[in-house]
């Protein structure tokens, strides 16, 4: 029993099928095959929009390669200081566009404003050939701290960006948990509120190895297709990622699992916060909790093997003592009730 990550809690059986049913036969390799064809068009058929999509293996290729069709290599990408892009891909989104600079920018719940996009631009004078010029805001939805941003929101974001001359890039790892928590469709979240290029994830909600690009102006996608093959995330039996998404697409399968994460969520959260001395840092608007516990007890639960992620990141507001943990599709009732009286019992 962990609430460490949804990395950890395998694939579901559903993709697990596919994946068996896809190994039948020969056919042709690297995306020519006749079920990725038809992912992608199904992928169309999701967001009601003709797009371009490309299938990678992991969620950092996903966002490394999509900026790198976005943004120069003198140039800046801003986002939140919080950002899987900014604090856990080593420097990938550096390395994937030749070097462009991440401007990170606080905000509160692991999301920006405009305001303070407007006030970290300021900063930044047009000074060509001196100054990196902005190109790229990068979001991330549902955020690193569990929360979602709105349909207005995003399109309040993507027309400021758009008027500053930016694209809108965002970090979909979690877009499952912010689409089925919002009861908004996935065009609405995307493409219907300004956003240029979704990184669109099935890791994190049961799916083994399966992200994708989704680009809603195809222009925009001009040579990625390049960019991913020399990044060694063409691969050779793309078949197996095209049976993944073929599986979690159907019949809402990627909601549903999404809805279960969430709703365990919801109950721990709520738990949680009854017991005297826990304090919930941030609201719980998809699958991530955070909290505070009283001194000791976070080692104690890990010491009685419940993993939870101590969170220290720049824009911490509680200096090293919070805990993140997330549900999964497979956590259950009485897995989150009996973490919960472990909870009671140490306090």
């Amino acid at each position: 029993m962990t609430f460490a990550s949804d990395n950890w809690a395998g694939a579901a059986p559903e993709i697990i099928a596919a994946i068996a049913d896809a190994n039948e036969g020969a056919v042709p390799a690297y995306g020519g095959d006749d079920l990725t064809k038809r992912v992608e068009r199904r992928f169309a058929e999701i967001f009601d929009c003709d797009l371009s999509v490309f299938f990678v293996a992991t969620g950092g290729a996903a966002n490394g390669l999509a900026l790198s069709v976005m943004t120069p290599p003198y140039a800046m990408v801003l986002c939140h200081e919080e950002s899987h892009i900014q604090m856990d891909e080593c420097a990938g989104p550096e390395f994937f566009t030749g070097g462009a600079k991440l401007l990170p920018i606080a905000g509160a719940g692991g999301k920006l404003t405009v305001d303070a996009i407007s006030k970290a631009l300021s900063g930044f004078p047009e000074r060509p050939p001196h100054g990196a010029p902005a190109s790229v805001l990068s979001l991330t939805q549902g955020t690193e701290c569990g929360t979602r941003y709105s349909v207005d929101e995003l399109k309040s974001l993507t027309k400021f960006a758009h008027d500053a001359g930016l694209l809108v890039h965002v970090d979909g790892a979690r877009f499952a948990n912010a689409v089925a928590a919002s009861g908004k469709s996935p065009a609405d979240l995307s493409w219907r509120s300004g956003v240029d290029v979704l990184c669109f994830g099935g890791t994190k909600n049961g799916c083994i190895a399966a992200e994708a690009v989704v680009f809603f102006d195809k222009d925009k996608a001009h040579d990625f297709e390049m960019r991913r093959k020399r990044a060694g995330h063409l691969l050779s039996k793309m078949r197996f990622i095209a049976a993944q998404f073929d599986a979690y697409l159907t019949d809402d399968l990627w909601l549903r699992l999404a809805g279960q994460a969430n709703q365990m969520a919801a109950k721990l959260s709520a738990g949680l916060a009854a017991i005297d001395g826990v304090a919930i840092s941030y609201p719980t608007e998809i699958n991530e909790v955070f909290a505070c516990f009283p001194d000791g007890i976070a080692e104690k639960l890990r010491a009685e093997g419940y993993w939870l992620y101590p969170w220290i990141t720049p824009g911490d507001p509680a200096n090293g003592k919070m805990s993140r943990m997330i549900t999964s599709f497979r956590t259950t009732d009485e897995e989150v009730e009996t973490y919960l009286d472990l909870v009671r019992r140490l306090i």
